[in-house]
């Protein structure tokens, strides 16, 4: 075994599994991974430590799920476990209320691509096929803007996920539908 868990895909695996019993909340880790590693791809970053970051992101989230448990929760356990403040952190980052700044590029996509990549989801399944080979930008636009469906996601942080990355929305959205698509199969989509 690798001994920087960080880098080691199973070992994170076996982490959220442990943790996470819920199917559609271990989608959401792979859907997340798989937008998260596509960006790092883009930007010549190391794919697997950016995987694994998002992939780890909410794994505590099942068990601890208030504001006042999640992310730190999960930050005490992969504290434990060896994990770096760097790796900790990029988790933190992605709930605004945990006061952790978004400084770093793998913090800014993390953060960019969680609500998106539940969104994106969410639109697949209102498709007569459920299948994302359907979902299109325009068909995501038309559901952000109607308040009552996914009503959980942020439309807000959306928005200021694609800002703080200097990437126009609808292309942040097409690179991310792109990347789920590639992974379809494990996503369920």
């Amino acid at each position: 075994m690798e001994q920087n868990p960080e880098r080691n895909r199973d070992y994170c695996l076996s982490i959220l599994r442990e943790y996470t019993k819920s199917d559609s909340l271990l989608k959401h880790a792979f859907a997340v991974e798989a937008c998260v590693k596509a960006y790092a791809e883009k930007f010549n970053e190391d794919a697997e430590y950016w995987g694994n970051v998002a992939l780890l992101h909410d794994f505590d989230y099942e068990m601890y799920p208030t504001a006042e448990e999640h992310p730190y929760k999960g930050n005490e356990i992969l504290k434990k476990k060896g994990f770096s403040e760097d790796f900790r952190n990029s988790i933190m980052s992605h709930a605004d209320y945990t006061g952790i700044l978004r400084e770093t590029k793998l913090q800014k996509v993390l953060f960019a691509c969680d609500e998106l990549a539940g969104f994106i989801t969410a639109v697949t399944y209102v498709r007569p096929s459920r299948s994302i080979d359907e979902v299109e930008v325009r068909s995501v636009k038309k559901k952000m803007k109607d308040k009552a469906f996914a009503r959980a996601v942020s439309r807000e942080d959306i928005q200021k996920g694609a800002e703080e990355l200097g990437i126009p929305l609808d292309d942040h959205i097409n690179f991310c539908i792109d990347a789920m698509k590639k992974n379809k199969g494990l996503l369920g989509l």
